[in-house]
């Protein structure tokens, strides 16, 4: 193969006989393989970079009788969550040597789902990741009975599915834990969505913590992820204060939350202690900064992509991965005044 300029590109071959190995080890440095040392490794991507070497996607993919491209069907992808989700598929799959290809659907129905699969297969997909944030979702998937690899995200998956997930309830377990060791003993849910799966199990970690500590779980809102949720309900928690600590099901209803008790008067921490979800980048600059919970999309990506590649190179059998939480402690939580 030719450059546009005439000159020859250069081929793996040309890369394993400058670095003096075996062209089998500079497609195992290619492909990101474990069995190559760190000198190795390193000087094998010092020619690359030298000779400009990539990759011919196309040739590899007659010989592999592979098209390198994984489907993602996603929804609710405006969401901070499914967005970043979605981004730590994309970064893992491109390291792994794969593209994206991108359904976004408009609702988890089975029309909906149908078409995009329909469409992918269409487009000859080794394998497809599905972001699955109700479980209605993952059951018109299965109904669908497909012949290919599929990783559902956000679930443990279920039958013929693996899995890859944060553990969630773990997460509402240490914004609790927290809390109590703080010496909170009236603690609060400002919940997600009940009909998502994330929303439903935060909110069971929640009541599972107190009712473990003896603690009641009797205050129980439900807002819709939004920042103007958490303002209104704020609002009304302002007026008849009930708790002195209060676990957000994320962060963005936690920020309408701190306006609303901004405006009436309510102090962060010294009168209620706010506890958020997902550790969003502003998480750190809200007034008082958030104490929240860390989900970390860039390892829930590349265990994403570790799972479908063993599918794809065994063909059978589904597992499940857990990403843990991690609380960021920050100053909007304190022992009760």
């Amino acid at each position: 193969m030719v450059s546009n300029s005439g000159r020859r590109l250069p081929r793996l071959e040309d890369v394993a006989e400058r670095a003096g190995v075996s062209h089998q080890t500079v497609s195992r440095v290619v492909n990101n393989h474990p069995n190559v040392s760190s000198k190795t490794r390193e000087r094998v991507e010092a020619v690359i970079a030298e000779l400009g070497y990539r990759r011919n996607i196309a040739a590899r993919s007659l010989v592999t009788r592979r098209s390198q491209t994984i489907g993602v069907l996603g929804s609710e992808l405006p969401q901070y969550g499914p967005a970043n989700t979605l981004l730590g598929v994309q970064q893992a799959a491109r390291e792994a040597g794969y593209f994206v290809s991108i359904a976004a659907l408009k609702d988890g129905g089975p029309e909906s789902l149908g078409d995009a699969v329909h469409h992918f297969m269409d487009q000859g997909v080794d394998g497809i990741v599905a972001l699955v944030p109700h479980a209605e979702t993952l059951q018109a998937l299965d109904a669908l009975k497909l012949d290919l690899p599929v990783v559902v995200v956000g679930s443990s998956g279920e039958g013929r599915f693996s899995g890859a997930m944060v553990d969630q309830k773990l997460g509402a377990r240490l914004a609790v834990a927290h809390l109590i060791e703080q010496g909170h003993k009236r603690i609060g849910h400002i919940a997600g969505p009940q009909d998502w799966t994330d929303g439903a199990v935060r909110a069971e970690g929640w009541r599972e913590a107190l009712g473990e500590a003896g603690l009641p779980a009797d205050l129980f809102i439900e807002g819709d992820w939004s920042a103007g949720s958490g303002y209104s309900i704020g609002k009304k928690l302002a007026i008849k204060r009930s708790s002195t600590a209060i676990f957000v099901g994320n962060d963005q209803m936690a920020l309408g939350l701190l306006r609303a008790f901004g405006e009436a008067g309510v102090r962060v921490p010294q009168d209620v202690s706010v506890v958020g979800f997902d550790d969003q980048p502003e998480a750190g600059y809200f007034t008082p900064p958030l104490t929240t919970i860390r989900q970390d999309f860039e390892e829930l990506g590349r265990r994403c992509m570790d799972l479908m590649l063993g599918l794809l190179e065994d063909g059978s059998g589904t597992s499940t991965t857990v990403v843990e939480p991690k609380i960021v402690v920050r100053e909007s939580t304190a022992p009760p005044a």
